[in-house]
Formats: structure tokens, sequence, C-alpha cells
């Protein structure tokens, strides 16, 4: 069925008012109108025709195409006064690099408002200016489009019913424009005797360009700033940036201090009114301009309302469904650069090249490969200078291929495999499903090979399938698994001793629900609260049981030494026993053992304590923590950074960074490298190697991560499981030809590497069909 004959089914609205004047608002009435020439389309705006906020807009080769599918009047016209750009310029104190092919282009908010005021009047669209809707319940029509931007006062009116959230972001900024000119999108770092500041710069017309200055609230309380003198801001700002703006001045334009609200709402619509453009969700200016956000949802907010007429609901369902999936990515994505942005202090300091690439994969959108199709020759300076400072003599291996040293144990490269629970074990005792399943993945080229958590004790595990460490004949049977390893591979393997607390006794993932309450054991736990509501509820530990926990500990910390692994993994995370005293939601102990942080670690800490004083000096030992709980009152950022700075300065050579898993009522933002972020926050906060894992699938995002700085090591989980030589796959993706395949398999090298150079050359090809367009 085509939209026309929907149309026919559903009654055509006849009247549509649209609240707020801005282009998302003024593009909406201008496609709807086309379609539906007789519907009555009018716009409120509350200020004058001219009058408008900012300087510039930026718009991408991707919206501006679907400009000239929509309007082609509007793309004519919008076109010509556009100003365009290929590159993409990262200066820190002087020091600058270009990044070239990125397609974007930009023009005067003016303009662009002018521009569309002019179209919807030839369309036939009224425009009402001065004329704010103190009520909107006095409108009569059949649709209203809440278009009034970021401080909605319609949102606000409904707040309840739309489920709206504003957070305020930690950061300050300014919008100003100059007249000096800008042949590139610029980010021009400074260091100043108060904190770094940023400054977000484009030119958006002939002699005219934007400027908005960042920095947190600590560095601008250092800097004297007053939210609304603008004479002072500029003044200062001026004699910050003096190299930068060449002599050129700054303008304002009610250009007060502010902090960026993140807005977003649980429903964009109530009875007959539809939020629109910054109303409904905002995105940061530092992944591209909200305009351009505004304007791709008016698209889909006409087209539902074409397609259902009068039909509110159907036309809202079809609105949400186009666009909430997008805007949230988008969301997502900004929140994530806004991150970077708001903790730059972190990499003010890293050498430039690695600090420009960090800048330019902030979001995570972008990559080292992207980079290399867009500008090959700045990631390969990027990745020139890395091998140069970790004195890796072929200056071209990459990231995930280059060494490193966790205290004297040398990984051949930086790809680990992260536990993962087999639960194939019978008493505690590995067997050959787990010989085949670490040993093909040894030889598979992994660098260093994490255990699945072995249990300290019988009561300790997870299941009965679960592995143990607690007994010599356990010992002996990881030991054959080690011996192998060593003898046929250059993989290295870590024990993850550990205890599962109040998470134990529990069926294995594919048994019936019929065998969940077979062969209970009594639980323990910092606290007497259940994992999940109607779960056995387990004791709260004493000094005793705590005395035993750290004897069981010691005793497999040995068992590990003769079974010859090269590093020892502690288990502090996911809600399992030791992590249950880390974490306020399952700690709700009053004696020494509960309360403060400090207090929280006590028990954790004599338990690395106890294993460090057992197990060999020479060989290293990690520690896994969650960095959040994904829960509402969990752990905080304070205390995690506490964690980790208590088990760096109790010896601890490497933190394995995870998240969550701590309650069953978790809420986890889950997306591509989605945990990379806090081992970003502990690597580069505390200042001690980390390991981070999280939807991590290809070769491409580990060198990015590496390179960016936000984790030594990266852990693959799930990848690993049905692709065990995932690290062949990816050498031979990458062309690099590693010196430990083993002699009976060289013979398959040729045929792999010739099919992986054809794969990697057809991905190339649709990467650079998709990359933006050269406007040079």
């Amino acid at each position: 069925m085509t939209i026309h004959s929907v149309l026919e089914a559903n009654q055509k609205p006849k009247s549509i008012a649209v609240i707020g004047g801005g282009p998302g608002g003024l593009y909406f009435a201008i496609l709807t109108k086309k379609v539906l020439p007789q519907c009555q389309i009018d716009v409120y705006e509350r200020n004058k025709a001219d009058d408008s906020f900012g300087f510039g807009v930026v718009f991408s080769d991707e919206t501006l195409s679907e400009f000239l599918t929509r309007d082609p009047k509007s793309y004519d016209l919008i076109r010509k006064h556009f100003a365009y750009w290929d590159d993409l310029d990262v200066a820190r104190d002087g020091k600058i690099v270009r990044i070239s092919g990125n397609g974007f282009c930009g023009c005067s908010r003016k303009t662009l408002l002018q521009l569309l005021q002019q179209r919807c009047l030839e369309e036939g669209v009224n425009l009402h200016f001065e004329h704010p809707i103190e009520d909107v319940m006095t409108l009569k029509a059949d649709y209203i489009v809440a278009c009034d931007g970021i401080n909605s006062g319609i949102r606000t009116q409904f707040e309840e019913e739309f489920g709206t959230k504003t957070e305020l972001k930690k950061n300050k900024f300014v919008w100003m424009g100059s007249t000096k000119p800008l042949d590139a999108f610029t980010y021009f770092f400074r260091t100043t005797e108060f904190g770094p500041i940023v400054a977000h710069s484009y030119q958006y017309q002939e002699g005219m360009s934007t400027w908005i200055f960042e920095c947190s609230e600590e560095t601008w309380q250092k800097a004297g700033f007053e939210t609304t003198n603008e004479e002072d801001t500029i003044a200062k700002i001026s004699s910050i940036f003096k190299q930068e703006l060449d002599g050129h001045g700054l303008i304002s334009n009610h250009s007060y201090w502010r902090q960026f609200p993140a807005v977003t709402n649980d429903k964009w619509h109530h009875n007959n009114i539809v939020l629109l453009g910054d109303a409904k969700a905002t995105a940061h200016y530092s992944i591209g301009s909200g305009t351009k956000l505004a304007m791709e949802c008016a698209i889909s907010l006409s087209d539902a309302i074409v397609q259902f007429g009068t039909n509110t609901d159907a036309a809202f369902a079809e609105y949400e469904k186009l666009r909430r999936n997008r805007v949230e990515m988008i969301q997502y994505a900004a929140n994530v650069s806004l991150d970077w942005f708001e903790n730059m202090e972190r990499y003010i300091d890293f050498d430039f090249d690695q600090f420009a690439f960090g800048v330019m994969t902030r979001s995570k959108k972008v990559t080292f490969e992207n980079l290399a199709i867009r500008d090959a020759s700045f990631p390969e300076k990027v990745l020139t200078e890395f091998n140069t400072k970790i004195k890796n003599q072929n200056l071209k291996t990459p990231a995930a291929f280059t060494p490193f040293y966790i205290k004297n144990l040398k990984l051949e490269n930086r790809i680990v495999m992260a536990p993962m629970g087999q639960y194939q074990a019978e008493n505690g005792l590995p067997n050959n499903w787990h010989f085949s399943h670490y040993t093909q993945r040894a030889l598979g080229g992994l660098g260093l090979i994490i255990t699945e958590m072995t249990s300290v004790s019988e009561s300790g595990r997870i299941t009965l399938g679960c592995t143990g460490i607690y007994n010599e004949s356990q010992a002996l049977d990881w030991k054959k698994i080690n011996n192998f390893i060593h003898q046929n591979s250059t993989c290295k393997v870590a024990v993850q001793l550990g205890h599962s607390g109040r998470k134990g006794s529990i069926k294995k993932p594919w048994e019936s629900e019929k065998l969940a309450n077979l062969h209970q054991w009594e639980l323990i736990s910092a606290s007497p609260i259940p994992f999940a509501e109607g779960g056995i509820v387990p004791k709260e530990m004493t000094v005793s049981d705590m005395d035993l926990i750290v004897s069981q500990f010691e005793n497999a910390a040995q068992n590990a030494e003769k079974a010859n692994f090269d590093m020892i993994e502690l288990q502090a995370h996911h809600g399992f026993l030791l992590a249950s005293f880390l974490s306020p939601l399952t700690n709700k102990r009053t004696d020494e053992f509960g309360g403060s942080i400090s207090n929280r670690l006590k028990f954790p800490l004599r338990v690395f304590n106890a294993i460090q004083n057992v197990f060999p000096s020479e060989k290293p030992i990690s520690v896994r923590i969650s960095a959040t709980d994904w829960a509402e009152n969990g752990i905080s950022q304070e205390e995690v950074l506490a964690i980790a700075e208590a088990f760096k300065l109790a010896g601890a050579d490497i933190i394995n960074v995870s998240t969550g898993n701590t309650v069953s009522n978790q809420q986890p933002q889950m997306g591509r490298m989605w945990q990379t972020p806090f081992s970003d926050l502990i690597r580069n906060t505390i200042h001690i190697p980390t390991i981070t894992a999280g939807s991590i699938t290809d070769i491409d995002q580990i060198n990015t991560i590496i390179l960016n700085g936000r984790a030594d090591l990266v852990a693959l989980g799930k990848p690993l499981l049905l692709s065990p030589y995932f690290v062949r796959n990816a050498q031979a993706y990458e062309s690099y030809e590693p010196t430990d395949i083993p002699n009976s398999y060289k013979m398959g090298v040729q045929t792999l590497f010739a099919d992986k150079k054809s794969e990697r050359k057809m991905v190339e090809g649709m990467k650079k069909a998709l990359k933006p367009k050269s406007h040079k």
C-alpha cells in the first residue's frame, strides 16, 4: 500500500501548528506542505524573523544528500551559501596535524533560517514571528509540533507525560564567532596554568567562523571566568588563543557560559503533541550539529504524518520507529565524545600524534582503518610513533601484534582470551574438553589466556561443572594443559582464582530448571543478600570464615605455581565473593569490613596480599574488578579509582576492567567497545596497565583501542568460542607474518594470507564507497 492509498483510508490533517521557528520546525513545515497543500500549517516563533542565537551550523555529506532528495529547492538555496571542507586539524599548543577526507560543510545559522523561511512562504506556510504560545492547549490543530528548543516550555508543561530527563554535563562552554578564516574544521587545544581549554572551530561563510570554547568547571573557576560577563570572557579567551586567532577578534551574541544539557524523553508524544529537535533530544556539539539531527527527524515526522493522516497514534508510532534507535545511537556516541572532552586532562600530556588520534577516535565511530581509508598518512604516523616509543624495530607492526610486558612476563601480542565458564568439569577436575579448549586457542596465536574462574574450594564453585585448583589432582591436570601450551606455542596462561560467594550453587546454563534446586550448598557473602529474588540467602561471613577463605586462596596460589601457570588473576568482579565486599549494594556490614571504601577493601586486599606472599615474586598478578554496578546507588567512580589505586599500591601489575553483574536488576548501557571508557578511566588516572573487554569483535577495534591509549591489552570472549584461530585470521588480514605458527600448520599460511588479502581488498572497497565525498 502506498502512502497516498493509506491517506485515502485515514483522513488528511486539516491543520498543523508548529511551535518554534528553528531549522527543524521550518523544514518539517516545508516538506509536509509540499505533500499536503490543503493543510493549514502555522509556525509560531517567539523571536523576530532575523533573530539567531549562535553562529554556524554543520552538516555531513550524507545529510546534504537527503536534503537533495526531499526538497531540491531547499537544497539548491542552501548549498550556494555553504562553506565546504575535507580537512580536519587537531592542534595543541602550536603543534598541528591535518587529517583529510572528512567531508563536511557549514553555513550561517541566520542564513539557513532565512532560506528556510523563504521556502516556507513559497509553499504557503504561515509564519508568525514575535508570537509566543503561552498555553498550547488553546491551539486548535490536528497536530502540534513542539520544537521550541532546548528549554522547551511545552515539554516542561508535560514533563511527566513525556518522561523527560535532563542532565547538565560537567564542562563549561561558550559559543562565539570570529572573522578568523579557517580552511579546516579545527580543534585548538591550549594547555594553560588553569587547565586545558579547547576551541571547536570552523568557518561557516567567507570571513566568518564559529568558535566554541570548552573547559572543566575547575579550569573555569581558576581562570576567573564569569557566566554572563561577555567582555571579560572575550578578553581572557583572546589572550589564551592569541596565536590561533591571529589578530582577529571574537564576536559575542548572548555568549554566556553554559553547561550542556543532555535531554532525553521516554515518550516523544502526548495526545496530539509531538516533540522535535532539541525539545526531543540533544546531542553534544562535539559530534556535529543539533540542527542536523533536528532536520533529519523532521523528515521522518513529516513522512509519518503524511502516511497516517489524523491517526496520531499510528503516526507517532511510525515516527519513533523510524528515528528512536538512530537518535539514541547518536546520543550514545555524543555522550562518549562528550566524556572524552570532560576528561581531556587525562590525555593532554600524551605524545602529540597519539593525542590527535584519540581526538579522532574518541566516540568509537571512527577507527584506525576508517582513518587510513580517508588519509593513510596520519594513521601511519600514529603507528610509527607507537612502535618507536615501545622500541619495536618494525615500525609498521600493527598495535595488536606488538609485545607487552607484565612485570617480567613477555606477551608476544596484546590479544587475550577472557575468562569464560565452560562448566564441563567433574569434581573440579579439568579434562579433555578443557585440554582441547585451551590448547587450540593457544595454537591460534593468543598472547595470553586467562582461564575460566577456577575455584579455590569445592563450595566456592558456581556450578558443579566449574573447575577448581584446591587439590593436587586438579593442579596436575592443569599442568598437563600448561605444559602442552608452553611446548607448542608462545602463549602465556593465567589462572583466575575465585570464589562464587552468593552467586554459587546454581545449575549449568544449558540445564533444565528442574535441576536448579539439586545439589545446593551453603553460600557465603559480605552480607546476607541473595543475588536474585527468591535465591539462596548467603551467610554473612564471620572473621573465622575470612580466615578460612584466605587459607584457601593461599593454597590455590601455591597450586597455581605447581601447575606451571605464568600468572594469577584475582577475581574481584561481577558480584562474586570478593566483589561482594567492594560494592555498597552487596556490602551492608556495620563492622570494620563495611561502610567506607577503605573498610570494604580490607578483606579483598588481605586475600591479594596472601596470594602475593606465596606466589613467585617474578610472576605477575592481575586483579579483575567491576568499574560500575549499572544500578542506582552502586559503586561510584571515586570508589572505583580508590579500589584500583589500592590494588596498585598492594602490588597488582595490571587491572582487568569489567563492569556490572553485581545485582540482577542492573541496566547496562551496551554497545560496541562499551567497557573501554572504564579501562581508560583507570589506566589514565591511576597510571596502571589495563585489560579491556566488551563487544570487541575485530582487529581494527583492537588496534584502535591500543593506539588511543584506552587499554594495554584487549580481551575477547564470545568471538573466540567459535573462532579459536581468530588471531591467525587477524594476522593474515593485516598481512602480518608471525614467527610462532607451529611447523605442522605452516603449509596453510599462503592460502590463508591470500584469502584474507582478497577479503580486505573487498572490505576496503566497500568502505571507500561509503567514505565522505571530497570537495577539493
